[in-house]
């Protein structure tokens, strides 16, 4: 017999609050991990003044707060409440056990942050995570002593001081009591849980000025990719003319000047030399709309974003289908990054994913434009192995967007990629479309 419709929201309600529980389990484990970190820090605080031993012991102690900070900012995002790292980027080229490395940890707000956190962190996390855990447990208990009690009989009394259970007839009374309790601990539980991720955020989330100087950092360092990339950018298209189309000028110049010298003298000699001069010109002609078709596609300037993406995946040796919802155009510098970035997406799925379908799906909402691509192929794409992801990313970055990969090993590839932006013009294409 299949799950109906009805029962569905059941159990995703049940599945939701069973793993509210136990994160709330691992929170009263971890809580116990506290409160020996905070014994550490202190103690090498304490011996920061030792020469050598303070500035190697307490970044390190440093670190083991950090790395416990980050687990519980983890937790508290996967419940929706997104906790970002709020450290100072580290100096370049401080070693541990400088100098540079102790100044750059114990100046860093967050790190006291990290440390008051603690103890009231172990509190909380304990006190609501016993809670989620213990009220479930205890609905449990009270649904089993009816069977409990025909098994073991009249010398078994239980359910604490809620219910006392004396005769049968009270343990069958504790099953729909035990129902409520389990009920009303499952549903709580997940609540429980964002309240100790609020409780998380405010101790361990970036304030107002570190996000601020955050964001300095990430505009400094995404600027100056976009400078980096941009001047590559400009000598590539050098070497392209350099050593294309000024190469085949010249020759032309040089045929055209024989030519001239040969008019009188030959003039079918000069006749071969125009037809070759006309086909060098050709090829110049070709190399130039190539050039220009790599600054900026013309048909990215004819049709859009969306007709230039299908007319990308028409021109592939794998099928790709297209899906659009785009109610206007970007701005055209977002435009072309978008673009770019979906032609080398799709480059990398034929070169080196082994799939035999792939599809792009472009959408925009809420002032953000998405572009998701995913393969059938075999996966394990890494940004580090050299597929062009890096310079994506870099891309991308250069308008404050992101880039998201998830390729398990046997497939599928899905990058996400999000650049914020408006549009600007009313949609002229189908929304949907299979290329």
């Amino acid at each position: 017999m299949g799950v109906t419709g009805r029962d569905r929201p059941v159990a995703r309600w049940a599945g939701r609050g069973l793993r509210g529980a136990l994160s709330g389990l691992a929170a009263v484990g971890l809580a116990f991990t506290n409160l020996p970190l905070l014994v550490v820090s202190v103690v090498a605080l304490a011996l920061s003044p030792v020469p050598f031993l303070g500035l190697a012991l307490v970044p390190w102690t440093m670190a083991l707060v950090r790395m416990r900070a980050d687990l519980e900012r983890r937790r508290a995002s996967r419940t929706g409440v997104l906790v970002t790292r709020p450290y100072h980027p580290a100096p370049a080229r401080a070693l541990p056990g400088s100098w540079q490395y102790f100044r750059w940890t114990v100046t860093d707000p967050a790190t006291w942050r990290d440390l008051a956190w603690l103890v009231p962190g172990a509190l909380v996390g304990c006190g609501l995570g016993l809670i989620a855990v213990l009220l479930p447990l205890y609905g449990i208990y009270g649904l089993t002593l009816a069977p409990l009690w025909i098994w073991l009989g009249t010398g078994w009394y239980g359910y604490g001081a809620i219910w006392s259970v004396a005769v049968p007839g009270e343990a069958m009374l504790c099953v729909p009591q035990g129902g409520l309790l389990l009920g009303v601990g499952l549903a709580i539980a997940p609540w429980l849980r964002r309240v100790d991720a609020h409780f998380v955020h405010l101790f361990l989330a970036p304030t107002k000025n570190a996000e601020l100087r955050l964001r300095v950092n990430q505009l400094t360092m995404t600027r100056a990719d976009a400078v980096d990339a941009q001047a590559a950018e400009l000598r590539r298209i050098e070497r392209d003319l350099h050593d294309g189309v000024q190469a085949r000028l010249v020759s032309l110049s040089m045929i055209i000047g024989l030519a001239d010298e040969l008019l009188d003298r030959n003039p079918a000699g000069t006749r071969k030399l125009l037809l070759e001069a006309r086909e060098s010109s050709s090829a110049a002609l070709v190399e130039l709309r190539h050039l220009v078709r790599g600054i900026h596609p013309p048909v990215l300037a004819e049709r859009g974003l969306a007709g230039a993406v299908r007319a990308l995946a028409i021109g592939l040796p794998v099928e790709i289908s297209v899906e659009v919802d785009l109610p206007g155009r970007p701005d055209l510098p977002v435009e072309s990054a978008a673009y770019f970035a979906v032609a080398e997406t799709l480059t990398n799925l034929v070169r080196h994913s082994r799939a035999r379908h792939g599809s792009v799906v472009l959408r925009h909402a809420a002032g953000l434009l998405t572009i998701v691509v995913t393969d059938d192929g075999r996966g394990g794409a890494d940004p580090a192995a050299g597929s062009g992801l890096r310079g994506i990313e870099r891309r991308l970055a250069a308008f404050d967007g992101t880039l998201e990969l998830s390729s398990p090993p046997s497939g599928p590839t899905v990058i996400t990629m999000e650049l914020p932006c408006a549009l600007s013009s009313p949609k002229t294409m189908p929304s949907s479309a299979t290329g």
